[in-house]
């Protein structure tokens, strides 16, 4: 069996050397750097030298021992770097002073209790479990690409620079793999998930992507969910699907597993990858078909219970995102197709996020989706004159249309505005089972319907816009409307409505107050009706808040104007209530003996969203800028130059870094600086350290990614520097 040591100076006097294999381990409980002989077990300890020592070789203190499993020998082989003597005069009870410049290798535990072995020049004997052990890793060996060029398809800056610096690479439209540098950073961020959620009692577990459907189809959403379904068939044509959300799951499985209220409060999670067939997935990580994402339920006997878990993943949740290093805002939201009542999204702040929110000095924030248009009260119509339509060709906008308004029809008390008229956009609404039915929106006309708004009124419903073919033909809906001069009533009766002669349905808008007046379309071409009042002249079969949020709106609560933000959706939380324990029949026995329904709450965290979204946040004109504590690497050292010196001394920098728990990127390619460079503000760690010609000075530059900032120090006191920016 051909043996090799590896030795690794260290800054405190440490020469750790390690003896490996060509040969994989035999015994399940063997140590990197042991090696079986028969029966016995050689340990190659790390070694110390003091000053004026003798150096003493991989050997010198090896121990042997009966091969007897002990206690450290049931560590997993992964947990374990290896064993070293210390001095016992060195050895406080729990202490290892050796290694107090290391912590972030592991912890040193004592076993001066451990008999059977044979003492050398040492007395005790300490195990060092490993935490994490950091490498150093090559730009040359590693498997990534930069790119100089943005990708065609690519529209936000995340989404650039992500492919560009190698972090992902497009498998399919809104379909990513990630590449080691990706991973990295999604792994980081996956390790603060999991600590803030176990910190809180939860558990992981983990489901399947594919789903049988028979869960779905008994809450509806098999059918609810509508095109943004993943489904299939298997041989035996049984529905399945990729799992989009696992609220079912979850459910069934405590329903398995659950029978009392002994099991109760109970909260899991997992992290997994989802799937949604978007229809036009867009900005890279951000919306996407496949994602990764943390979802988490909890379970509980009552609704008291149900508030406390969510109160206290809210500020686990908190916690989270602040360790993320992001800036984001709670903002109320629609629960949508998942279901319950209360429900919040953490929108991250970012000028190029797709969502919009609203937020008071006052303290109201809500999602655009989940504002309530304050109603205004009704005006007392009794005096107002009555309706009369008049010829208006030729205005085919509401901007014409208030032109020759105030040149033909002029006001007395002030001139008319896009505010007075009143517009009536024609939708065709695709319902669940194919069927389509026409309806009319009509609102002021001086806003614009959000389509994100309607999207969430309608679901799971969809709508869209008629177009001019629908009106080309006599036959169908252009033989009851008449385009650009819609209007809710005809030849002074209703006429847009369910049970109106249209057959029409007809919502309107929450500002279409009784009492309001209003200018619209008369329903015959070239017409308008004057005067037409809300209450007296026409009606609704309801009413539709899809209206564009502005920026000086009343907010809801009273608490002062809105303004508008917009932002990256990066979690959401919901207390789902009853929907899916009835659906599912989840019960369990009470303290009485008596069943009850589970409720239930649903909390959602976007892993590789936040991936994107830290990119969105941190970015510059240079490429990406990581927080230090979802970098790939802690430090990317870069070898500028041909010089032999410059990359031995770079290696022998990355190797100080090593040693003392640092994770280390070294560009040892033979390329020009300027490519170097290039790359390191690309790839974006956040700490550069840049070994050239100032070597010949005794110096290197550490430069800081985020802020730019750069300044010269010693070879010798680059490694202790270094680690100072670490804490």
């Amino acid at each position: 069996m051909q043996q090799m040591t590896i030795s690794r100076p260290s800054s405190n006097g440490l020469v750790v050397r390690e003896a490996t294999t060509a040969q994989p381990m035999a015994h399940p409980h063997q140590a990197p750097g042991c090696r079986l002989r028969g029966k016995k077990r050689i340990i190659t300890s790390f070694c110390e030298r003091s000053e004026g020592e003798h150096h003493r070789e991989p050997g010198d203190y090896a121990e042997t021992a009966l091969h007897r499993p002990r206690w450290w020998e049931t560590l997993p082989a992964s947990r374990v770097i290896g064993l070293t003597s210390v001095s016992r005069r060195s050895t406080v009870a729990g202490q290892c002073r050796s290694w107090t410049d290391f912590p972030r290798l592991g912890r040193c535990v004592d076993v001066s209790t451990a008999k059977g072995w044979r003492r050398a020049e040492r007395d005790l004997v300490a195990l060092i479990v490993k935490k994490g052990f950091p490498m150093i890793q090559t730009m040359s060996t590693l498997f990534t690409k930069t790119l100089r060029q943005d990708p065609a398809d690519a529209e936000f800056p995340s989404h650039k620079l992500l492919v560009r610096g190698g972090y992902i690479r497009r498998a399919a439209p809104g379909v990513y793999t990630w590449l080691p540098l990706g991973l990295a950073v999604v792994a980081k961020i996956e390790a603060i998930v999991r600590d803030e959620m176990n910190a809180i009692g939860a558990q992981e577990v983990r489901f399947p992507v594919l789903l049988p459907s028979e869960p779905y189809k008994a809450t509806n959403r098999w059918v609810e969910y509508g095109d943004n379904l993943f489904r299939l068939h298997d041989r035996r044509e049984n529905d399945m699907l990729l799992g989009p959300t696992h609220e079912e799951m979850f459910t069934l499985l405590v329903k398995d597993m659950c029978t009392s209220y002994k099991d109760l409060p109970l909260h899991l999670y997992q992290i997994q990858t989802k799937f949604r067939d978007e229809a036009r997935p867009r900005a890279g990580l951000i919306r996407g078909r496949e994602f990764i994402m943390k979802d988490s339920y909890t379970f509980d006997m009552d609704e008291a219970g149900l508030k406390a878990q969510y109160a206290d993943i809210r500020v686990a949740y908190q916690r989270i995102f602040d360790r993320l290093g992001f800036r984001y805002v709670i903002v109320a939201a629609d629960a949508g197709a998942m279901g319950g009542s209360k429900s919040e999204e953490f929108q991250a702040i970012s000028p190029n996020g797709e969502d919009t929110f609203v937020y008071s000095d006052g303290g109201y924030a809500a999602n655009v989706e989940a504002v309530v248009t304050p109603v205004p009260p009704s005006i007392d119509y009794a005096n107002a004159p009555a309706a009369h339509v008049e010829d208006t060709p030729d205005v085919p906008t509401i901007d014409t249309l208030v032109t020759m308004s105030n040149e033909r029809f002029p006001r007395a008390d002030r001139p008319w505005t896009g505010a007075d008229t009143l517009k009536n956009i024609a939708y065709w609404v695709k319902h669940l089972d194919g069927t389509r039915t026409p309806l009319i929106v009509g609102l002021p006309g001086d806003r614009e319907i959000d389509e994100k708004r309607l999207e969430v009124a309608l679901a799971p419903a969809t709508a869209d816009p008629m177009i001019s073919e629908d009106f080309a033909s006599a036959k169908g809906i252009a033989g009851v409307l008449a385009r650009g001069y819609i209007g809710p009533a005809k030849d002074g009766a209703q006429f847009l409505g369910e049970k109106a002669p249209s057959g029409v349905r007809y919502l309107l808008d929450p500002r279409v107050v009784p009492g309001t007046s209003w200018i619209t379309g008369a329903n015959e071409p070239g017409h308008h009706v004057y005067d037409l009042v809300a209450g007296r002249d026409f009606t609704s079969d309801g009413v539709i808040d899809v209206a564009e949020i502005r920026e000086g709106d009343p907010a809801p609560d009273g608490s002062g104007p809105l303004k508008l933000s917009r932002g990256i959706e990066i979690g959401h939380i919901f207390q789902l209530g009853y929907k899916y324990a009835d659906a599912l029949d989840l019960k369990v026995l009470d303290a009485n003996g008596k069943l009850v329904t589970v409720i239930m709450g649903s909390y959602g965290l976007g892993i590789s969203r936040a991936v994107a979204a830290i990119a969105e946040d941190t970015y510059d004109e240079k490429g990406l800028c990581w927080p230090r504590n979802v970098a790939p690497y802690d430090v990317h050292i870069v070898a500028a130059g041909k010089d032999e010196a410059i990359f031995t001394a770079a290696r022998d920098l990355a190797s100080q870094l090593d040693a003392a728990g640092v994770a280390v990127l070294l560009d040892d390619r033979p390329a020009s600086p300027g490519v170097k460079f290039a790359d390191a503000e690309l790839l974006g760690m956040p700490t550069v350290v840049v070994v050239g010609r100032a070597l010949q000075d005794g110096q290197v530059e550490i430069r800081d990614r985020k802020s730019g900032t750069a300044r010269m120090v010693k070879v010798g006191e680059a490694a202790a520097e270094v680690a100072k920016e670490l804490v």
